[in-house]
């Protein structure tokens, strides 16, 4: 349950909201769902004000979601438990596992690396440009404006799972996680949550911008600098994920936010001549 008194929120939630057997729905897999289901409908709203057809969506869609799903999970394995994951090759493909003690355990892809979804996104929006001969950056430009969106939501789902929680922490507005410990800390999710809608209304804001004079990948440029910074800062107030990032002066999920930063910054300062309302 939930509750709080000045100083401490006590989280407690389920993060399963029904099982059945070995099958159970997580409340992450539905903040994952409406993350597409909501970043569907402002695409289409974007295609259709800019009069390129919405039955590029489809494909495109299906695309983004494997490429998010597959990078996702190749990255926490690469990124983070290759330990685990060298000796359990076939865990890392398979929503589920099967253990001697407990028998058939439905883990739903338990462990998804937002670094390795960004790379998986990239590489499958690459894929499906060059198929469809479409410009990859006329299409991150808008996906860069619903994907903090998303991430807001993932976050959330996050926290129902209370899992990549913050430090020790007294202030006011500290969760106590109490299916991890009883210790007070700083509900990171949320931060990141609410710093990635932050970044969603700022992207939303220069879209709509009536006179633009961006040039294309820009759009996509501020988002990698505005979402990966956002994510380097709040590094700074969670536990690191796993022990090998102790000995590291900053742990992985910033090492890695930072060749992603840079990226956006030469695509934000570059001079290019395409604006970013052509479509092809």
């Amino acid at each position: 349950m939930l509750s709080g008194f000045l100083l401490q929120i006590y989280w407690d939630i389920n993060p399963e909201i029904f099982r059945i057997g070995g099958f159970g729905i997580r409340y992450y897999s539905l903040f994952f769902g409406l993350a597409f289901y909501f970043s569907y409908l402002i695409l289409v709203k974007i295609y259709t004000k800019e009069n390129v057809s919405v039955d590029l969506l489809s494909t495109l869609t299906i695309y983004v979601f494997l490429g998010t799903l597959i990078g996702a999970r190749l990255g926490q394995v690469f990124f983070y438990e290759f330990g685990y994951y060298q000796n359990h090759l076939l865990e890392i493909i398979l929503p589920f596992r099967v253990d001697p003690k407990t028998g058939f355990e439905f883990t739903g892809f338990q462990g998804l690396a937002s670094h390795g979804g960004a790379i998986g996104i990239l590489t499958a929006l690459f894929f499906y440009c060059r198929k469809y001969h479409q410009s990859f950056f006329w299409i991150a430009d808008r996906l860069a404006i619903v994907v903090p969106l998303a991430g807001f939501f993932i976050r959330l789902g996050n926290l129902f799972n209370s899992e990549i929680i913050g430090k020790p922490f007294n202030g006011k507005w500290a969760f106590v996680f109490t299916r991890v410990d009883r210790l007070a800390r700083h509900p990171t999710q949320l931060y990141e949550a609410f710093g990635y809608l932050i970044v969603f209304c700022i992207m939303m804001i220069i879209y709509n911008k009536k006179n633009k004079q961006f040039n294309r990948g820009f759009l996509f440029g501020l988002f990698l600098v505005l979402v990966f910074s956002v994510r380097f800062i709040v590094e700074f107030y969670k536990e690191n994920q796993e022990s090998f990032e102790n000995a590291m002066p900053i742990n992985m999920g910033q090492v890695l936010s930072i060749p992603l930063i840079l990226i956006g910054l030469y695509l934000i300062f570059k001079n290019g001549k395409i604006p970013v309302n052509q479509f092809v």
